[in-house]
């Protein structure tokens, strides 16, 4: 199992150089990718590029570009353009945001996701391997039809010869739609306890597509705090795991809230959600349980999470993203040494 580092985007103490800073120690203890994110504010393909010219090994992977803030053939040209300045290191990770940031924020109708997705693939998939563009699909057309548009293909070739394509997907639908068009599949609050149902759905995606996992690649994004401290550990999960189950959404249409409650926990995934959406965010942390804590994340001491990096390995993770939680750059740093140690 290789690990990657989440760098995440900028906001609360991560900023440009805490992000370098941490791509270089990553790079340095070796990992073997580096990640970022991006909502409203700072853009991954930027930071990306801007990295690659920073580092000269680790792998660079967006995780992940929204869809609905770019077409397909500008995804294709980015992630051609930061293979190049790379030298063949781009992993290009995709989904689909949510409802909120893609009518409020891209002005996209968040409907159809599922045939977008897999159309959107589809073009990405043909630019880069530098077809001439000519795709006419139920949410895409290209060229226009009835205009002056013409079938176009991408002047540059990206270094690897098919850069790997993943999927955020969190829903069953998603998630069997990642082991039928993508490369590898991107989870958030992935548990090793569940690896059956989800490698369940993936299997049925690939046998859609003719294909086998064999290739597949498993990549889940988990916090980590090592620390003798258990519950202080936990407690530096809660913010996060509270906003997205609680608040990333709304009250009717929130995967990962409805994601929680598959875990088995449905009544504190209501709790959570009503306090938060009351505005007792204090309150929301408090009511995330420590099972669930405990079971898509690292924390606590170092022999307890080299147990449970090893559940991890025995579900078919590929590649473990790390998202070390810290209230310094420098506890930030620990916290990557030690997870570099414990994955040997």
């Amino acid at each position: 199992m290789k690990l990657g580092l989440h760098i995440g985007y900028w906001g609360l103490w991560m900023g440009a150089d805490e992000q370098l800073a941490a791509a270089r120690a990553a790079e340095q203890l070796g990992y073997d990718s580096l990640w970022t994110a991006e909502a409203y504010g700072s853009d991954a393909a930027t930071v990306l590029a801007w990295i690659a010219g920073h580092t000269t090994r680790i792998r660079l992977g967006s995780d992940i570009f929204q869809m609905p803030g770019r077409s397909p053939a500008m995804t294709a040209m980015t992630a051609a353009t930061i293979d190049r300045l790379s030298g063949g290191r781009m992993i290009l990770g995709l989904g689909s945001s949510g409802p909120q940031v893609s009518e409020g924020w891209h002005g996209q109708r968040f409907a159809r996701q599922l045939q977008r997705t897999r159309e959107y693939f589809d073009v990405v998939r043909m630019a880069l391997a530098r077809e001439r563009v000519v795709y006419q699909g139920e949410t895409l057309a290209l060229p226009l039809p009835d205009g002056p548009g013409k079938a176009l293909k991408l002047t540059i070739a990206p270094v690897q010869q098919r850069i790997p394509l993943y999927l955020a997907a969190i829903g069953p639908n998603n998630t069997r739609l990642a082991g039928e068009i993508a490369d590898g599949w991107l989870p958030t609050f992935f548990s090793p306890e569940h690896v059956g149902h989800f490698r369940g759905l993936l299997e049925e995606g690939a046998r859609r597509a003719g294909r086998t996992l064999e290739a597949f690649e498993i990549a889940p994004t988990v916090s980590v705090h090592i620390s003798e401290d258990l519950q202080a550990a936990r407690d530096f999960m809660r913010p996060a795991l509270a906003l997205y189950v609680g608040g990333m959404g709304s009250r009717e249409q929130n995967f990962y809230n409805r994601l929680v409650r598959e875990y088995g926990f449905e009544q504190a995934a209501e709790e959570i959600q009503e306090l938060y959406l009351s505005g007792a965010r204090q309150e929301a942390c408090a009511a995330v349980p420590d099972a669930l804590i405990d079971m898509v994340s690292l924390v606590g001491p170092r022999e307890r999470v080299a147990e449970r990096l090893q559940a991890f390995r025995e579900a078919g993770v590929g590649t473990l993203i790390a998202s070390p939680m810290a209230a310094s750059k420098d506890e930030q740093a620990a916290q990557m040494r030690t997870l570099a140690e414990l994955a040997t």
